[in-house]
């Protein structure tokens, strides 16, 4: 099957050599030829940049005049647009604005969006460094959409729905998650509703023949996809999913994307597509931060002399952002996490209550593992159900359904306040509006997780907080993972440094372990076994507070039994683990350690080739990188 889609691969190539190209060619415009010209020289990139900038307006509105070629002309140029309706001066089409301007209310860019737009219009290679929430979905998304118009013009209009084909796509975004795949397929279709272009989805978790059903009735200009479906539909030949004439490929979060392990996707994805040599098209890759293998699934995917860094970052600003206030909470056991979580949650909610000026209490609650997700989610539930709590509670995780997902992210982004626990999943690119609280429970699996969770808050320019409940057995290794960031320890949550061995349990730890007499043994003890997943250190120690933990706050008469092959695996042979070989127990089913400890990225620098005027070797000089020790004016924590 492999060898046949790389057959039906390499075809499609050669048909796009032999059709496409003088076709595309063709409807380009003449004044941008002349400008995509010369940033196609052999020209140094500190030049490209400089010419890009130049060109301007007026150019634009010349696009239908014979060029001259005189670079003067050029430098008479206008400053970059700032404003959707400058657009139009560029040669963006009133169809695109007028869903902009008029349907979504848009007038200004966001400094990530003008800095994004400009270049890319000129259809240049885009990489460009962009935080979440920032408006860099439409950044990317106008300019692509704008380049399938310009390639066939007939996409403009309405008409051309009828002629849709599934096998002429001309337009892919790949998304590291299908929530965010989703989301940025629902803000194109938004932007395509005055022009004939069909925006399709195709994420995994999801029905494959009755995505393919859809795509094959209704066609496809412009497909959001993950990596992994969209490569299975490619190597299908039975699937009709073709790309003959692509004009335009985004991939979004692509630190993400490598970080979970698409890689290999990437590349055969790629030699699914159209010699870009042949069949010229534009590539937009867009990331949150610009580590050594983003720079080199640069070097493979876009034009060396023909692409633009945008750097949307800047030079005196954190990757974190500064104005989110973070606390970190230090609790002295397991048996204290969710008692200090419902007690922060209770406090929080009721301070919007008491002071209307606030906005409603809406938090993100983030575990390293999908077990704890399913235990907080049902705590959560059950307080909801025995009257102690008012909010609403929902859960994200790996194991449910698409829809399932789906679901539970629409009724959070639409609840006025709520509380959704979550895994990773929700933590790149996702838009939930009016996030106040971002709370995290153990040290994030790397550093870059536990900022693209607390991205979560704070978004567009409004207020939030994060919080940071932290373990015993943890502390070590956050001071080392989250060094320079500006945590501050709080100690203001009483059910933190409680002993739950000392006599009378306080309110919320009686809560608990009322409300664990309800929640199934079994999700209680995967939620026991997969703590282990993500510590590395102190595991011993680990062993004895879970056991408390369970004892003492579940009301268990003896911890939850594991398998001597299990405690083998973990090394505990010889701790204090509840061994037990009879009857049959999987306990060994946690790929939420999966979930924990990722894909890790090597921790060694780009070669500093200050003497090569290798343009990817600037870029990586140039990328702005939040490490240990980076933060401003925080160095050693004091937690």
């Amino acid at each position: 099957m492999f060898r046949h889609g790389l057959r039906r691969c390499a075809g499609l190539a050669s048909a796009a050599s032999m059709s496409v190209l003088p076709r595309s060619r063709a409807l380009v415009p003449v004044a941008r030829q002349g400008v995509a010209s010369l940033g196609r020289s052999n020209t140094p990139l500190r030049s490209v940049a400089q010419i890009a900038r130049m060109y301007s307006s007026e150019a634009a509105v010349a696009e239908t005049q014979a060029v001259d070629g005189d670079a003067a002309a050029v430098a008479g140029a206008s400053k970059d647009a700032t404003q959707f309706s400058d657009l139009r001066q560029l040669g963006v089409h009133d169809n695109l604005l007028r869903a902009i301007v008029d349907d979504m209310g848009y007038e200004d860019m966001t400094p990530v969006q003008a800095k994004t737009i400009n270049p890319a219009l000129k259809g240049t290679d885009i990489v460009a460094q962009a935080k979440t929430g920032t408006g860099k979905t439409l950044a990317f998304l106008l300019p692509m959409l704008q380049r399938m118009i310009e390639e066939d013009p007939s996409l403009a209009s309405r008409r051309a729905m009828r002629a849709a084909r599934s096998n002429d796509i001309r337009g892919i975004v790949l998304s590291p998650t299908r929530e965010l795949a989703e989301q940025i397929a629902t803000e194109a279709k938004r932007l395509v509703r005055h022009t004939g272009l069909v925006v399709q989805s195709a994420v995994g978790g999801t029905h494959k023949g009755s995505m393919l059903r859809q795509t094959q009735r209704q066609g496809c200009h412009l497909m959001v996809a993950t990596p992994g479906r969209l490569n299975d539909l490619l190597q299908d030949p039975a699937s009709g999913i073709e790309a003959p004439n692509l004009a335009a490929l985004v991939l979004d979060e692509a630190d993400r994307m490598l970080d979970v392990g698409f890689e290999k996707e990437l590349g055969e994805i790629t030699r699914c597509l159209p010699n870009k040599d042949e069949k010229v098209r534009q590539t937009m890759l867009v990331s949150a931060t610009i580590p050594d293998d983003v720079i080199r699934l640069a070097r493979s995917m876009v034009r060396p002399q023909d692409f633009e860094f945008v750097q949307t970052i800047a030079e005196n600003e954190s990757l974190t952002h500064d104005r989110v206030p973070q606390h970190i909470v230090p609790v002295s056991s397991w048996s204290n996490v969710f008692p200090s979580l419902f007690e922060l949650i209770d406090r929080e909610s009721a301070k919007t209550r008491e002071d209307r000026s606030l906005k409603p209490f809406k938090a993100i609650v983030y575990f390293n593992t999908t077990a704890l997700v399913e235990l907080g989610s049902e705590l959560g539930f059950q307080r909801r159900r025995n009257n102690l709590m008012r909010i609403p509670t929902f859960s994200i995780q790996s194991q449910l359904s698409q829809n399932q997902r789906t679901k539970a992210a629409d009724m959070f982004r639409n609840a006025r306040s709520a509380v959704l626990f979550s895994s990773d999943v929700t933590a790149r690119g996702m838009d939930f509006p009016d996030v106040t609280h971002v709370i995290q429970v153990d040290t994030p699996r790397d550093r870059e997780s536990y900022i693209h969770r607390l991205g979560r808050t704070g978004r567009q320019n409004k207020e939030g907080e994060g919080w940071l409940l932290m373990p015993p057995m943890s502390l070590s290794s956050a001071r080392k993972l989250l060094r320079g960031l500006p945590l501050q320890q709080n100690k203001s949550l009483e059910s933190a440094e409680v002993d739950i061995e000392s006599g009378e349990l306080p309110k919320f730890h009686q809560e608990a372990l009322d409300l664990s007499q309800s929640i199934h043994k079994r999700i209680l003890g995967s939620a026991y076994t997969s703590i282990f997943g993500g510590q590395v250190s102190h595991r011993e120690d680990l062993v004895d507070d879970l056991n408390l933990w369970a004892t003492q706050g579940w009301g268990w008469a003896e911890p939850p039994p594991v398998s001597s092959s299990w405690a083998r695996n973990q090394g505990l042979l010889r701790s204090n683990l509840n061994i037990q070989d009879r009857g049959r127990r999987d306990d060994r089913d946690d790929d939420d350690r999966g979930d924990r400890r990722g894909s890790r990225r090597s921790g060694s620098r780009f070669s500093d080739d200050r003497k090569s005027s290798d343009p990817f070797a600037e870029m990586g000089r140039r990328a702005k990188r939040d490490s240990p020790g980076s933060g401003r004016g925080f160095g050693r924590p004091k937690w």
